[in-house]
């Protein structure tokens, strides 16, 4: 049994293994077409495509096709369903009961013409059959009424008003696109960093691991002088706290890195193991301000949002214009469902012109608001371009600061190193105390975490200031 069970845990183990080895290349690419956001974004551009093409169908005007199926025994209804078939007689207007009236007038004049013209000149004669009500007319027998229509309308003229929609939506769709790069290029940010961080985080600990060594070879003798009488056990009591003390920055790097993982699983879609550390800085970034007016998403968007502001004028302009619509329509109508259909059939066309001449001022207040929404997205580009360019020159400034710190502190590191390693020889020979060896050994740690801070806030700005200016990372 427990042969089995080894195999099939083995089997499964490999389901669950993460990406060993990623390179930062790879991990470019598996963000671009894995990561759930960008997912995201796209389903995004793919709806706003198809608000452009819903938009562009408006032009083509709408077909439809109706059926109704109806029965009534209302007078009016039947009368009407009659005359939609086609069908409507004398019979309908209850011309039965009218002509038996006549008959009856012939029959008293003993058919004389002449009686029977001054018998129907009587005033109450006619007053009394037309008071007559027809019973065929007033309550007909229940009917039924079958109807196919096809309809079709059209804009003939709208003042632009479409013209200038479909503009506006395929605004919205590149508005979404660069959106999308937006998002791309911050994932890709994120990445970057998120590679550069563990390799950082990899030399920390690796140059950690040295100072623990270190420590815990100082400790051996330390021991070592303690059994000789030349120590005493509080100089091991300080050493074991100072091991201490870096062990727990260990573990907080090793966390730090598992972290570090999780989040770059998370960006790629995909669980990753271990990656290719990173040995070089990453470099400044170059461009001037021509080529950041060009190339910057955010001046991108606020330039297309001047032209979709633009277009928001001339489609409020439309609304003081007359729109032209025509429509045909085309239908038969029976008592039974598509009998005789070409027999009974029937056509409408027509053209219909709507202009509002007055509505309290409202069309003049939206055009003057549209035009207020242009400049104040006018002013937006500029405070953009001004923004951004400032950025630019404040990261830069900030990058060459952190640089020489790097150089600073890299400097101090090797510098603490040696120190140390003087003093703990100098502790061998009895000339310093353990404590101005681990005073040392500490401005070693110190220097180390400056280190480590300086060289993430380094890559933090580089790969915000690339992001910036979108340098080489185009869809």
């Amino acid at each position: 049994m427990n042969k089995y069970l080894t195999i099939a845990v083995l089997s499964v183990l490999p389901l669950f293994a993460g990406i060993e080895k990623l390179s930062l290349g790879q991990a470019v690419k598996m963000v671009k077409s894995d990561n759930l956001e960008i997912k995201v974004s796209r389903f995004e551009e793919q709806m706003k495509e198809y608000e452009v093409k819903a938009a562009e169908g408006m032009n083509y005007g709408k077909l439809d096709l109706t059926l109704n199926a109806m029965r009534s025994n209302d007078p009016l209804n039947v009368f009407g369903f009659k005359l939609m078939s086609r069908e409507a007689n004398f019979g309908d207007f209850g011309f039965s009961e009218f002509l038996g009236g006549i008959g009856n007038v012939m029959q008293m004049s003993g058919g004389d013409f002449a009686t029977f013209s001054q018998m129907m000149s009587d005033p109450n004669l006619q007053t009394n059959m037309l008071a007559t009500e027809p019973h065929d007319l007033n309550f007909p027998a229940a009917r039924n009424l079958y109807q196919t229509k096809v309809t079709y309308s059209i804009p003939l003229y709208t003042g632009g008003k479409l013209t200038e929609y479909r503009n506006i939506m395929k605004g919205m769709h590149r508005m979404s696109k660069l959106d999308t790069k937006n998002v791309v290029n911050a994932k890709i940010f994120q990445v970057k960093k998120a590679f550069y961080d563990i390799s950082l985080v990899d030399n920390y600990i690796y140059n950690l691991q040295k100072i623990i060594s270190n420590i815990r070879r100082l400790k051996e003798i330390v021991q070592s002088m303690n059994t000789e009488g030349y120590a005493q056990s509080i100089d091991i009591l300080e050493v074991e706290a100072r091991l201490a003390e870096a062990n727990s920055l260990y573990n907080q790097a090793r966390l730090n890195r598992e972290l570090a993982y999780q989040f770059l699983s998370f960006l790629v879609n995909t669980e990753v193991s271990s990656i290719r550390t990173i040995t070089s800085t990453p470099p400044m970034p170059k461009g001037d301000i021509d080529a950041l007016f060009m190339d910057n998403i955010d001046i991108q968007k606020a330039k297309l949002g001047l032209e979709i502001s633009a277009m928001a004028i001339n489609a409020e302009k439309a609304n003081f214009l007359p729109m032209i619509g025509g429509f045909a329509e085309y239908s038969s109508a029976d008592n039974e469902i598509f009998n005789d259909f070409t027999g009974k059939d029937a056509y409408t066309v027509g053209v219909q012109v709507k202009w509002n001449v007055f509505n309290g001022g409202i069309d003049k207040a939206n055009l003057e608001k549209a035009k207020l929404k242009n400049m104040q997205v006018r002013a937006q580009v500029e405070l953009a371009k001004k923004g951004i360019a400032l950025k630019v020159k404040q990261l830069r400034t900030e990058i060459l600061s952190l640089d020489a710190d790097v150089h600073s502190y890299a400097t101090q590191l090797r510098f603490a190193s040696k120190v140390y390693n003087s003093y703990r020889e100098k502790y061998k020979e009895g000339v310093v105390s353990i404590s101005d060896v681990l005073i040392k050994q500490s401005k070693e740690l110190e220097v180390l975490l400056k280190l480590q801070t300086v060289k993430n806030q380094r890559n933090t700005k580089v790969f915000e200031l690339n992001s910036i200016l979108n340098s080489g990372e185009y869809l």
